[in-house]
C-alpha cells in the first residue's frame, strides 16, 4: 500500500433500547458493531474527487474546487464536501473506494457510518485535528446527513458510529453522553431483506407523537415528553385519536425502559438475562405501539428465541431491515435458526468507533 494512501473506517450500530427517541430529545442506548464501512483514497494531482462504491455498483465524481448542487435527496458525499468548503477546510482531489460489510438501508446505520467515515477522511486528508475528536465527527455527520437536507432524524447513529462501544446519550441541552462499560457477549444480526422507508417512518411517528403530546398538555398542564407517565397522563392519552395515543404511549414506555436499561449497565454485576428480557420488551412496544415490525421479522425473532437467544428485537426505524438477538451462548445456533426463517444472519460483537487504519 503506498504511504500516501489514506484509509479510515466507521462501524454500524444496533440500537439496544430507545428507537425513535433521539429526535424527541430523549435518551438512547446503542452499541457499535464489527460490521464497518471503509474508505481508502489516493491523492490526485487535480481537484476531482472520484469515488467508486462497488457494493452499490455506483461511481461518483465530485470537485473540491467549488460548491456543488445536489442531484438527489440524500447526496451525502457531496454535502460533506460542501460543508467543509464553506468552513474553509483545505481540499484536494482524491481517488477513493468505499466498501462496506454493513447491511445497506437495513436499520444498522449504514448511511450514518458512511458520513462519519467520509467526514473523518476529509479531515484526516487536510491534517485537521478534529479528525481525532469523536464528538466533532458525530456533529459533522449529523450536519451532513440530517441538517443539510432538513430531514427528521436525530444524532444517535452519528454518535454511536463516531465513539463506538456501548453509549448512553441523553439528547438534552447540552447533550449528555456516557460511554458505558461493555459486558456484552455475541449478538446475531439478521437482515430481513425487506426494504424500508426510514424518512417516511420517522416523519409519521414524529408528527403524531408531537401532536398527541400537545393535546395531552391541554388537559394535563405542564405535560411534556420528559414528564412521568402518571395515571392522569395515561387517561389523557387514552382519550386521544388512535394514532396519537398509541405512538405517544409507546414513546413514553420506551423512554422509561431505556432509563432502566442504562441503570442495568451501571450495576456492578451485569444481568444478561434481564438485559435480554428488556430487548424483547422493547420489541413488543415497537411492534404493538409504533407498529414498525413485519411478519417476516416476527418469524425471525421467534426463531432466535426458540434457539436460545436471551432476547431479540427489531433494529432501527423499522418497517423492514434488520433484527438482532442477544446470544452470548451458542450464537451460531441462533444464527442458523434465523437464517432458516429467511434472514441473512451474521454473528457480531461490540466494536470501537471511527478510526484511521494503518
Amino acid at each position: 500500500m503506498p504511504s500516501s494512501q489514506l484509509r479510515v473506517s466507521s462501524p454500524g450500530r444496533v440500537c439496544l433500547l430507545g428507537e425513535h427517541q433521539d429526535y424527541f430529545g430523549l435518551a438512547i442506548l446503542a452499541a457499535a458493531i464489527d460490521r464497518r464501512i471503509a474508505i481508502a483514497g489516493t491523492p490526485r494531482r487535480d481537484s476531482r474527487i472520484v469515488i467508486d462504491m462497488p457494493d452499490m455498483g455506483e461511481r461518483e465524481e465530485l470537485t473540491a474546487a467549488e460548491d456543488m448542487p445536489y442531484d438527489k435527496p440524500r447526496d451525502y458525499l457531496k454535502s460533506a464536501v460542501n460543508i467543509h468548503r464553506r468552513a474553509g477546510l483545505p481540499m484536494r482531489g482524491w481517488d477513493c473506494r468505499i466498501t462496506s460489510t454493513i447491511p445497506i438501508n437495513a436499520g444498522t446505520s449504514s448511511s450514518s457510518a458512511m458520513v462519519v467515515a467520509w467526514n473523518k477522511f476529509l479531515l484526516e486528508a487536510a491534517g485537521d485535528p478534529r479528525a481525532g475528536d469523536p464528538r466533532e465527527l458525530a456533529e459533522l455527520g449529523f450536519e451532513t446527513e440530517v441538517a443539510e437536507f432538513k430531514e427528521p432524524g436525530g444524532r444517535m447513529d452519528h454518535y454511536a458510529s463516531a465513539y463506538g462501544g456501548v453509549v448512553w446519550i441523553r439528547f438534552e441541552e447540552p447533550l449528555l453522553f456516557e460511554r458505558m462499560r461493555n459486558p456484552l457477549g455475541a449478538f446475531v444480526l439478521a437482515n430481513s431483506l425487506q426494504k424500508k422507508d426510514t424518512t417516511g417512518t420517522l416523519g409519521f411517528i414524529k408528527s403524531n407523537v408531537l401532536a398527541g403530546a400537545a393535546k395531552v398538555a391541554e388537559s394535563v398542564p405542564g405535560f411534556g415528553l420528559k414528564e412521568p407517565l402518571t395515571d392522569e397522563v395515561r387517561a389523557a392519552i387514552k382519550a386521544l385519536p388512535p394514532d396519537y395515543g398509541r405512538l405517544l404511549l409507546g414513546t413514553l414506555m420506551t423512554r422509561d425502559l431505556t432509563r432502566d436499561g442504562a441503570a442495568l449497565f451501571q450495576k456492578p454485576a451485569f444481568d444478561h438475562g434481564r438485559f435480554g428480557a428488556m430487548l424483547t420488551a422493547q420489541h413488543a412496544i415497537l411492534r404493538d405501539h409504533l407498529r414498525i415490525s413485519t411478519d417476516k421479522i416476527e418469524a425471525m425473532i421467534a426463531a432466535a428465541l426458540d434457539a436460545g437467544a436471551l432476547g431479540a428485537k427489531i433494529n432501527g426505524s423499522g418497517g423492514g431491515g434488520c433484527m438482532f438477538a442477544y446470544a452470548p451462548v451458542r450464537p451460531d445456533r441462533v444464527a442458523a435458526a434465523v437464517a432458516e426463517a429467511g434472514g441473512q444472519a451474521f454473528v457480531v460483537h461490540v466494536d470501537e468507533g471511527a478510526r484511521r487504519e494503518s
